[in-house]
């Protein structure tokens, strides 16, 4: 069972990461699009600055928890273990990976020999 645990948080990490650089990649573009287009009014170019920002906040908002959970699974953290169930029924949500990555989770987790393993930590 702890290689599924190591698996599940490399996969944290790593998909967290690269939320984090999409993220960043989002508000670049929804930032930029008012500097690069045609004029507009003042109002369609905050409106679009202000998506960028909202979706910058929600990647943000899991994938940073995510690679928290992450290293916390690799060192068998016991809050890391909720935390990563927690995430992984939000993860269910995001189509095709997170949800793979949401059930996968919920199933090491929620394991019978899994609980004891982050006892001992």
């Amino acid at each position: 069972m702890k290689r599924h645990i190591k698996i599940v948080a490399v996969l944290y990490i790593a998909l967290g990461g690269l939320g984090i650089v999409a993220a960043l990649i989002v508000f670049g573009i929804l930032g930029g699009v008012p500097d690069f287009s045609t004029p507009r009014n003042d109002h369609q170019a905050a409106i679009i600055v202000l998506l960028g920002g909202i979706a910058l906040l929600a990647i943000v908002t899991v994938s940073v928890p995510s690679i928290v959970a992450g290293i916390g699974l690799l060192k068998f953290q016991s809050w890391a273990r909720v935390l990563s169930i927690i995430l992984s029924v939000i993860h269910l949500f995001n189509i095709p990976f997170g949800t793979a990555l949401g059930v996968y989770g919920l199933w090491v987790m929620l394991q019978r020999g899994t609980q004891p393993l982050f006892r001992r930590a």
